[in-house]
């Protein structure tokens, strides 16, 4: 039964908890259980909320009383490192950061908390979530739960392999440039960056790069990716980019009953791209046709590297905030950390060059989704990578590690929406996932979506056998 209660997703939990079929001390004490199990070889968790259990106890007294239930209560769930936590740890993956404990929460996760949520852990990351591999000298290295000797991603690495491993349903992750879309597709499961703005980013590290960072949910299904969403979203009255009102809509929505236009694109926009995961976005742009969408293959020649323009904005935002930070304690950084302490300043003609880029890209999407509902594309060019590797070969062609975000950052630096649904299983048996994006606070018609692609590749089980 333990096992079968860290395989529900969280949607179904709160409703096995409500209706009393299952306590939430049963559900805590399985997931607690599962971390003791499989934690030593994933090191995906790095610090439990020690309340867990007393704080499950109490959610299931409320059921007991017939209390007014939040829609998420008696859930566990997990929280990366870079959230802030109150009275749990938040270490930012970094020794200058050890042993620091907020007092207050981040607004997400006082929001998952309002709805019923239980924090369950903190999940691991790289130092100050800067890397796509989860490794710091703090908390060690995070393996993929479906081959120890690949990474998971970053830098939600610890939360995708948590997720993934069964030793959470549902957590919070954070992405600049690929974050939680990437690790999602190294992991198998689902994540979702929501227009820029969507989900508050207050109580999150760095807060300098706020411009282009994003929270959002993740989850082994889209339905709880959606539910954790619905509860996310909205402003905080702190975060001066989340302006959007809870329940705003897209500017130019679809009328009802109009064919949803389809645009997918692979190797063309974001090659090189491995062959199985161009397959993999074609399958799925045929599976939607089926499913009444009107679909083309599209080409997107207004790209042009978008990752040079982000890296520019939030590097050049980010080492003057570093160098403040570990001045006198440079010994203590990671090798990540130190090559963002002794990074140049970028000029003001180069960071101003940056600006405009990203602002001819948002306007080139903007007339691209007049013509068109969603784009179809890879998350990333390549399935989970091995630790620490900084040169592949994708499909033939050696390419630096950086490339791992040829097919996520434009939508950082746009603010756009887009979903990382779990759709298939490489030769390796390796996940591969794929990316889904839409016109700015179009998130439902992504999410809709998606949920009929999961998992409809040949992505048949949602957790690996560990």
């Amino acid at each position: 039964m333990k096992t079968e209660i860290t395989r529900c997703d969280a949607t179904a939990l709160a409703g096995l908890i409500r209706s009393g079929e299952l306590s939430a001390v049963q559900v805590m004490q399985a997931h607690l259980e599962r971390i003791a199990a499989v934690n030593p070889k994933i090191n995906a968790i790095v610090t439990l909320n020690e309340h867990a259990l007393a704080q499950a106890a109490d959610a299931d007294e409320a059921v007991a009383r017939g209390d007014t239930l939040g829609p998420l209560h008696g859930v566990p769930f997990t929280v990366k490192d870079s959230l802030d936590t109150a009275g749990i740890p938040t270490q930012h993956g970094s020794l200058l950061f050890a042993g620091n404990v907020p007092a207050n929460d981040a607004s997400t996760v006082a929001r998952m908390k309002a709805a019923g949520g239980i924090i369950l852990a903190k999940t691991n990351l790289p130092e100050f979530s800067t890397w796509t591999e989860s490794d710091n000298r703090l908390t060690g290295r995070t393996n993929n739960p479906w081959n120890l000797e690949r990474t998971p991603g970053g830098s939600s690495g610890g939360e995708s392999a948590a997720i993934a491993a069964g030793m959470s349903p549902l957590g919070i992750g954070s992405d600049v440039a690929i974050s939680v879309r990437g690790p999602a597709a190294f992991t198998g499961i689902a994540a979702l960056k929501a227009t820029h703005g969507r989900i508050p980013y207050t109580g999150h590290y760095p807060r300098v790069t706020s411009q282009w960072w994003h929270v959002g949910p993740m989850a082994r299904t889209v339905r709880d990716v959606a539910f954790a969403y619905s509860i996310l979203r909205g402003p905080d009255g702190v975060d001066g980019y989340a302006v959007h009102a809870r329940n705003a809509q897209a500017d130019n929505p679809r009328r009802a009953g109009q064919t949803i236009r389809v645009g997918w694109v692979s190797d063309a926009a974001f090659g090189p791209v491995e062959p199985e995961i161009t397959a993999a976005v074609s399958r799925a742009a045929a599976q939607l046709k089926e499913l009444g969408c009107q679909v083309e293959e599209v080409a997107l020649p207004f790209l042009d590297d978008p990752l040079s323009p982000l890296m520019l904005l939030v590097y050049g935002e980010l080492v003057p905030e570093i160098r403040k930070l570990a001045k006198g304690r440079e010994d203590q950084l990671h090798a990540v950390g130190k090559g963002i302490y002794e990074s140049s300043d970028p000029t003001f003609v180069d960071f101003n060059a940056a600006l405009r880029k990203a602002e001819a890209l948002r306007s080139a999407f903007a007339g691209w989704f007049n013509q068109y509902d969603v784009l179809l594309c890879p998350v990333t060019p390549m399935t989970a990578t091995p630790h620490g590797a900084q040169e592949l070969t994708v499909n033939g062609k050696s390419v630096s590690w950086l490339h791992v975000m040829s097919a996520t950052s434009a939508f950082n630096l746009t603010g756009l929406p887009a979903l990382s649904v779990p759709y298939a299983m490489s030769s390796e048996k390796l996940p591969i996932n794929v990316q889904l994006v839409s016109r700015w606070l179009n998130e439902d018609l992504i999410l809709q979506l998606g949920s009929m692609l999961e998992r409809r590749g040949g992505m048949g089980t949602l957790s690996p056998e560990l």
